[in-house]
């Protein structure tokens, strides 16, 4: 006799899987680590609030008239200004490369690519956490592309002026010393000097918020790294896949004021940079990371890729980063920017988290797309691509400057009114 147990809505076979694997069936399938990165999957609205709002073109434009008398003509896209200062550097668009770090999927040709052709377009690039601690500062013809590779890579290609290098540390990094290693290399005086390296203190990040870094590793991998990281079986039978957990790091706002002050005091010529993940209390972790003088504040949405994660966390843990740009409020104080990252892809996404105070959004999964695509050139051709989409926008909505942006240009379906009410009624004017 066969049983039937299934019922609308209930799993029936992601039980099944569980009863089969045990703890291998909380992560995605191992067999696809390496190959694939994971991220939120949005279910509409609810889940990714700023697909769904709607970007808000006037008909009165009266910064489109300001610039016709300034230019003697009637402005077009071709006008519309993108230069924007990104955590104390100065870039062509207000876009960065978002962190990734000792992840597989990131191999040494990709991780070199992406660092090409960043440096080429001037963008700020941020290199994550724990590529020391797995991968080596230096260590020539690694499978994976060494710290110091990568820093030399983007330096060679970085047009005077522009970009910046930012560099993750993590609690095994600060263990390696990665900062000290960094400041005092010959590699990076010219970024030093021109005050282009920067330091990020990574507190948490979106697909995961609250757990360390997780990778997978193999026996061989495993028997290095036993020393440094607590190392467990996933599927619990002893096989020879084993799961690297780093530690997330403690914080209280006390402690996370004292460590941007030892960043500020023991690394005086580096910006400071701070991660944070979309927590509940996301507002006065921003404004405790202000107040403490950081150069900028990262804010990770759940919507952000990793390399691995529990299946849990990519789906119920964590604010969607519309959310978490609520929650902050109006802009930061003009010496902090405040950064975005989870799924940029396009212009859109972009210029309503401008709208609603971001200062520059990262690409991470799109970008090692792109260079993935075309080693040469496919990263350059995205940026380009979301350079004229922001252009084409801020020019529909009437404004030159990234620095108009601002409430008043969304639409939330959520409130079915604009976002805010800030401009002055035209026909009021009138009377």
């Amino acid at each position: 006799m066969s049983i039937s147990f299934e019922a609308p809505g209930f799993p029936a076979d992601e039980v099944r899987a569980r009863a089969r694997h045990g703890r291998a069936a909380v992560f995605p399938d191992a067999g696809s680590y390496g190959t694939t990165l994971f991220g939120a999957t949005p279910a509409g609205a609810e889940a990714d609030p700023l697909e769904a709002m709607r970007l808000l073109p006037p008909i009165f434009m009266p910064h489109r008239m300001e610039k016709l008398i300034e230019l003697g003509r009637e402005p077009t896209y071709h006008d519309v200004s993108l230069n924007t200062a990104i955590g104390g550097f100065v870039a062509p668009m207000p876009l960065y490369v978002s962190a990734f770090g000792s992840t597989r999927i990131a191999g040494r040709d990709l991780g070199i690519a992406v660092s090409a052709q960043a440096g080429r377009l001037g963008l700020p690039m941020v290199i994550g956490e724990n590529v020391v601690p797995v991968h080596g500062y230096g260590r020539a013809g690694s499978a994976q592309s060494s710290m110091l590779e990568r820093i030399r890579t983007y330096v060679d290609a970085l047009p005077a002026g522009l970009g910046g290098i930012v560099v993750q540390q993590s609690t095994e990094d600060a263990d390696a010393e990665v900062w000290n290693l960094i400041y005092s290399d010959s590699a990076t005086r010219s970024l030093l000097e021109s005050g282009r390296l920067a330091f990020e203190l990574k507190v948490g990040q979106g697909a995961k918020p609250g757990l360390g870094g997780m990778t997978l590793l193999d026996g061989a991998e495993a028997s290095e790294l036993r020393d440094r990281y607590t190392l467990d079986t996933p599927a619990g039978d002893g096989g020879d896949r084993w799961l690297r957990h780093s530690s997330p790091g403690t914080f209280t706002a006390e402690v996370l004021r004292q460590q941007i002050r030892l960043m500020r005091n023991n690394y005086p010529k580096a910006r400071t940079w701070v991660k944070l993940p979309p927590g509940r209390d996301i507002h006065p972790a921003v404004r405790t990371a202000v107040s403490a003088g950081v150069d900028a504040v990262t804010v990770d949405g759940a919507e952000g890729g990793t390399g691995w994660a529990p299946k849990a966390f990519l789906t119920h843990v964590g604010l969607p980063l519309a959310e978490c740009l609520r929650r902050i409020g109006p802009p930061l104080a003009r010496s902090t920017c405040l950064l975005v990252s989870g799924r940029f892809w396009e212009g859109a996404r972009v210029a309503k988290s401008l709208a609603l105070g971001a200062g520059a959004a990262g690409l991470g999964r799109a970008a090692l797309v792109a260079a993935a695509t075309d080693f040469e050139h496919g990263l350059e051709r995205l940026a380009d691509s979301i350079g004229l989409e922001l252009r084409m926008i801020l020019s529909a909505l009437g404004k030159y400057e990234l620095g108009l942006l601002g409430h008043e240009d969304l639409l939330d379906p959520r409130d079915l009114r604009p976002a805010a009410h800030t401009e002055t009624d035209p026909v009021e004017e009138l009377r």
